[in-house]
């Protein structure tokens, strides 16, 4: 992720977008009788252009009106960050993520939500996926309200492995698909075994690598904030990666992210991808060149029962707002089952901002445009564990990061160190000698906190 040396540019881009009456009003207007103005901070995501679409429909329905503000995603962290720490009040509602949530919260910068979900009985905070009301709370308390979510699993062409005579496990292990990804490797001209994030970026290598790492017993700090990078569980873990990105992967594995694997295996050129659960949607649109050609399961294990990650864009209320109430009433149409359902309806289930309540699944709508995996994923969304995702208790949450503010810089460098030794300028040893070396002042400074 991009930092705050970003921050100046990012704002030049700022594209602000006023919705339903208002313009882009301050945040003090009474929300008395349901007006005034919520100023909305978001991620400019697909999804959230059709939540702009909609908003006249929430305007004329509460009486409240909302000024957007919409940015990339490098740039509306750096937005995000500068809005709760100084609690400028500029904003009413934020994109926020599980990652930023217990942080900012355990700061003081975060209304609590739980007031409201509890005289909001429509909104029905139990369909909501237990791991997000968890992942999206600090101290007890509920922070965030999920826009959409996703975890991730194993897909696979189908109809290679049937040319192969090869059976894909519903419960793969990861010296499973290693061996699978021998032997599909290859298996067509210019096809990759398997295509995996190697790309450097705490959002990219160490995503799904962090997953592996929790499964086979690893993680980054234990319950005394020791830095275990270099340890024997680690290594195991990225060792593995990393020999399987090099031996089955996609050629130049280093410089590829998700978008890049993405494209990738939509062009056949590999034969498994393991990565979010959002998206097979691609894969099985009705464009898509291998619609109907890919199997879905559960993400590879190898201590744990599970693995999958744990990843929303969500809604926070900077403590600062002026305008808490009219905030909730925003957040509770935008993260309701109403207005998931209207997106479904109107757009298509494919572009609706699913993946976080359970009731999702029991719409026929849904159920049929996502028949090739939502029973994979709906698992995976409901088997995530963004407290203990390894075999050891951790000080910290999430699955696929550490939960700390100094993880986007820490991840950054660590990344770095990954995509080196998976383009083989270094030795796996090597890279996470360095990656303890960065870590381990960093577990100094949170112990005995």
């Amino acid at each position: 992720m991009k930092r705050h040396s970003r921050l100046v540019a990012a704002l030049m881009a700022v594209s602000t977008i006023a919705s339903g009456c208002g313009g882009a009003g301050g945040g003090s207007d009474s929300t008395s009788g349901g007006g005034g103005t919520v100023r909305v901070l978001m991620v400019n995501n697909p999804q959230m252009k059709l939540l702009q679409e909609l908003t006249p429909e929430f305007t004329r329905e509460t009486g409240v009106k909302v000024a957007y503000t919409a940015l990339p995603e490098n740039d509306v962290r750096d937005k995000v960050n500068q809005e709760y720490s100084s609690q400028a009040g500029q904003y009413d509602v934020t994109s926020v993520s599980a990652f930023e949530v217990p942080i900012f919260a355990k700061n003081g910068w975060m209304t609590p939500l739980d007031g409201y979900v509890s005289t909001t009985p429509d909104f029905d905070q139990a369909d909501v996926f237990p791991a997000f009301t968890t992942g999206l709370g600090a101290g007890g308390k509920l922070y965030g309200e999920p826009f959409y979510g996703e975890s991730s699993f194993l897909m696979y062409r189908k109809d290679v492995f049937q040319e192969r005579g090869l059976t894909m496990p519903d419960h793969p292990t990861w010296d499973q698909v290693a061996d699978l990804a021998a032997k599909v490797n290859k298996a067509r001209p210019g096809m990759a075994g398997i295509c995996l994030r190697g790309l450097a970026g705490w959002g990219q290598n160490l995503a799904p690598l962090n997953t592996v790492i929790n499964t086979y017993g690893g993680q980054w700090f234990d319950a005394d904030w020791t830095a275990k990078l270099n340890s024997p569980d680690v290594s195991a873990a990225t060792r593995m990666y990393v020999n399987l990105l090099q031996t089955s992967g996609e050629p130049g594995a280093a410089e590829t992210g998700v978008q890049e694997c993405i494209n990738i295996v939509l062009q056949s050129k590999a034969a498994m991808m393991y990565d979010a659960t959002s998206i097979a949607g691609l894969f099985e649109a009705g464009d898509s060149p291998i619609k109907g050609k890919m199997g879905y399961v559960a993400a590879p294990v190898d201590q744990t029962r599970n693995s999958g990650w744990l990843w929303t864009w969500a809604w926070g209320i900077p403590k600062s707002s002026r305008s808490a109430d009219a905030a909730w009433k925003f957040i509770s149409w935008a993260s309701s089952k109403k207005f998931e359902q209207e997106v479904g309806d109107r757009y298509g289930w494919s572009k609706a901002p699913t993946g976080k309540r359970s009731s999702t699944y029991a719409q026929a709508g849904y159920t049929k445009a996502a028949s090739a995996y939502y029973e994979q994923e709906q698992s995976a969304l409901r088997n995530a564990n963004p407290v203990q995702p390894g075999v050891s208790p951790q000080p910290y949450t999430g699955v696929q990061f550490v939960g700390i503010p100094e993880f986007p810089d820490l991840g950054t460098q660590v990344s770095q160190e990954i995509a080196n030794a998976i383009a083989g300028k270094e030795t796996v040893d090597q890279a996470l000698a360095k990656a303890q070396r960065l870590a381990e002042p960093v577990g100094a400074t949170h112990r005995g906190k």
